[in-house]
């Protein structure tokens, strides 16, 4: 997958080609994961969310991969720009009300049974990836990627103890976030 990358990246769209079914139920499983925290009824399925980002993906040639995390990677990280998008349009539209809402699953351990706002959500891990873009990277990583604290690392090139410990301090950092008024921002 590393070379079909590689030869993405060189302009070689036959590795485009051969590339795709490769990474289709990865892809798949990751906007899964998104939308299994949606509302119901949401205007965006799985498959939609996976071929937005796909093409997205597809516009961006200055991103050299480095291997199947990074691109996974990056793939979470536009599924989740679009739903934050979708969110934000939504939002302007009903005039500040109505907002998707993204619940955080157990791998994150933050929140427990309680609903957050996908935009407060955006703008934690926004603020996060200022105060510290590696941990940043950690969570996307982990919680959106769904990468083993082993492929982080050697996607990060850092230890699996660094791992642990950056995704430790995330939940932490993320639930004092999440859990504040505005006014304390």
């Amino acid at each position: 997958m590393t070379a079909l990358l590689q030869g993405w990246t060189d302009g070689d769209d036959r590795a485009l080609e051969r590339l795709t079914p490769f990474v289709q139920a990865e892809l798949r499983r990751i906007a899964g994961r998104y939308m299994a925290g949606e509302r119901v009824g949401h205007t965006l399925q799985a498959s939609a969310l996976v071929n937005e980002a796909f093409l997205k993906l597809v516009d961006i040639r200055r991103i050299q991969w480095q291997n199947r995390a990074h691109f996974y990677a990056m793939s979470a990280r536009l599924m989740r720009q679009i739903l934050v998008d979708c969110a934000r349009t939504k939002k302007k539209q009903k005039r500040g009300g109505g907002a998707m809402r993204v619940t955080l699953d157990e791998n994150l351990n933050v929140i427990a049974d309680r609903t957050r706002d996908l935009a407060a959500l955006d703008d934690a891990l926004n603020a996060l990836a200022a105060a510290s873009p590696r941990v940043s990277q950690v969570v996307e990583l982990r919680f959106f990627g769904g990468l083993t604290e082993e492929e982080i690392a050697e996607a990060l090139h850092i230890s699996t103890d660094t791992v642990l410990r950056d995704w430790k301090f995330a939940k932490v950092w993320l639930h004092r976030e999440l859990t504040r008024g505005p006014s304390e921002r």
